[in-house]
């Protein structure tokens, strides 16, 4: 499957927890939790699969909303990422003065109301999707991963989720909405190129790119699931500060590059698209659309 590097997770963190907080407020985390907690008596713990879990941001964004004590298993097949877990979460921890600590064989984070044991499990999802342990979850969370992934897979995914009665919590997925805040004449040609360019196989077959929050939707919607779902988009503002003009700079370059592999009979227009956004950086705002998806089913669905 293809995969990020840390840098660039690191890089994107920040703007991925901004697009999350302004959606956060559609999702009530509180009365999750509490079903959570609810379907197992006896169990104060809820236990969380996080699928594609990169250094752990997914973690890090949802554990203090979900409160109390959790079980995280955290999947990925970069070993280098996985290995790159318990620095990041040490530096999230250390603010607020939590405590991380060897547990087992994995980690502890204890503080502000958190108890979290996190295990980190190396496998490919799309090679050894048998080997993941879903088994216990009760929630089954993964950011930016579902545009990379085929319907087939997705597919499959739910029926896993339906199958063990797991709530999920799908985020960060694009939806083909990119808008600026000045109009190029080229705009379209490249943001076409680059989301054909994004359906692309990615490991798991042709790639649902933009389609991918309607697939989830019909999916986990014929599979019983009652659903919420809120914009979580990315706003990076050039005028605001040397972080965002590095970012444009960084998407700017990553679809001029898509459109013209996708592309390569119009090169000549997307070099001068490119040139002329590169030089604009710290004069526009880019708005990238994405959705955030929370389902659950009850014991009386």
């Amino acid at each position: 499957m293809s995969g990020f590097s840390a840098d660039w997770l690191a890089q994107r963190e920040p703007f991925d927890r901004a697009a999350r907080a302004s959606a956060a407020a559609a999702f009530d985390w509180k009365a999750l939790a509490t079903q959570l907690r609810h379907e197992r008596t006896g169990d104060a713990a809820i236990t969380v699969l996080d699928l594609g879990c990169g250094t752990g941001a997914n973690l890090r964004e949802l554990a203090p909303r979900l409160g109390g004590m959790q079980r995280w298993r955290l999947v990925d097949h970069d070993a280098a990422l996985l290995a790159a877990v318990p620095e990041a979460l040490m530096r999230w921890a250390r603010p607020h003065g939590w405590r991380v600590r060897p547990s087992g064989d994995g980690l502890r984070v204890d503080g502000g109301g958190l108890q979290l044991d996190i295990a980190c499990v190396q496998a490919d999802l799309a090679a050894d999707a048998d080997t993941v342990p879903f088994d216990g979850a009760q929630l089954v969370t993964c950011a930016a991963l579902l545009d990379l992934v085929s319907a087939p897979w997705l597919e499959a995914l739910v029926a896993r989720c339906a199958g063990i009665g797991a709530a999920v919590c799908w985020a960060l997925s694009v939806d083909g909405r990119l808008t600026w805040t000045d109009a190029e004449a080229d705009d379209a040609l490249v943001h076409e190129a680059f989301r054909a360019h994004q359906r692309r196989d990615k490991g798991f077959g042709a790639a649902l790119g933009d389609a991918a929050v309607q697939v989830a939707t019909q999916s986990l919607a014929t599979a019983g699931y009652r659903l919420q779902g809120a914009e979580s988009d990315w706003v990076v503002d050039g005028t605001r500060s040397a972080a965002d003009r590095a970012m444009l700079r960084a998407l700017v370059d990553g679809m001029a590059n898509a459109a013209r592999e996708q592309c390569p009979a119009h090169a000549r227009p997307i070099d001068a698209w490119h040139t002329r956004r590169l030089a604009t950086l710290g004069a526009t705002r880019l708005r990238v659309g994405h959705i955030d998806l929370l389902g659950w089913r009850t014991a009386d669905d």
